[in-house]
């Protein structure tokens, strides 16, 4: 029977990719952590691991052994910690995850007001998935996800929290300071700065570069939002923030905000959760206090 370490094994040997890296992780030492490899095949009749010079990789058996432990683990983990809650007197557990750094810049505006009027919650805040948040959601790695792209999914429900507008941030002294709006060709010959993210999960390229057929001169990413910011005072680059949080962060640095089309680029931010926890009294106080903060 497989038991509940095996599957921590093969998460771990999977994560870490040798047996040092994975023992270390698992607070036991390679002598033991092979051991459990070896006894695990032995009982199962089937290879688990192939070696790949000093990795090691999973086999057919190892990746279907690996699908059951993302599944279980983290439901074994939710009910730990619920449970922990519980004998704390407490409701329960929230984990909220954040898939870009505007969701994470709005979570640290609300999480405090939150935690104030829901005391008996404890919350946990995930800013990067093994997994994508979607699948974070499914596998039960978070509660519920604050992100600005939903997906049609039977098991999964989506509330929009409210509406924002993309802008474009240049320096006062950048030539397109002066417009109220521009078009897409406009931003062929710049530095287009974005955070570190995929291209198809940029906005300003999805909603506004790629359908008008246009590339940017140059596109590098950075991490910093500040260091970004500086970027653009000294008209090193440009970059497109949501407005509330533009307004938030420039407001004592020489830049400003252009509108992207005559009728801007606007979006919604969502959150989502597994349609069976949509009872839970506390994950719908945290979406009503997301629709209205004050």
């Amino acid at each position: 029977m497989i038991e509940l370490t095996h599957l921590k094994v093969v998460a771990a040997l999977q994560r870490h990719g040798t047996l040092t890296e994975a023992a270390n992780s698992l607070c036991l030492s390679q002598s033991a952590l092979s051991h459990q490899i070896r006894y695990l095949e032995k009982k199962l009749g089937i290879a688990i691991w192939e070696k790949e010079g000093r990795r090691l990789r999973l086999t057919r058996a190892g990746d279907h052994m690996l699908k059951s432990a993302h599944k279980i683990l983290p439901l074994l983990e939710q009910a730990e910690q619920t449970l922990k809650a519980y004998a704390e007197g407490k409701l329960g557990v929230l984990r909220i995850g954040v898939e870009c750094y505007p969701c994470y810049e709005w979570l640290t505006g609300v999480i405090s007001v939150y935690l104030s009027r829901v005391p008996d919650v404890d919350v946990d805040i995930f800013h990067q998935f093994q997994f994508s948040g979607f699948e974070g959601l499914m596998n039960r790695h978070i509660d519920m996800l604050i992100t600005p792209d939903r997906t049609d999914h039977s098991e999964l429900e989506f509330e929009a929290l409210f509406e924002y507008e993309l802008v474009l941030l240049v320096a006062e002294s950048h030539p397109l300071a002066s417009a109220s709006w521009i078009e897409p060709d406009r931003l062929a010959s710049e530095s287009l700065i974005t955070f570190p993210v995929a291209p198809e999960r940029l906005d300003i390229l999805t909603q506004f570069l790629w359908p008008a057929g246009v590339s940017v001169a140059k596109h590098k990413q950075i991490e910093s939002i500040e260091i970004m910011l500086q970027l653009v005072a000294f008209d090193r680059g440009i970059c497109a923030l949501p407005d509330w949080l533009a307004a938030k962060v420039s407001s004592e640095l020489p830049i400003k905000t252009v509108r992207l089309g005559k009728w801007g680029i606007h979006r919604k931010l969502h959150a989502g959760f597994r349609r069976e926890d949509a009872g839970i009294d506390y994950l719908q106080q945290f979406i009503r206090l997301g629709k209205h903060p004050s």
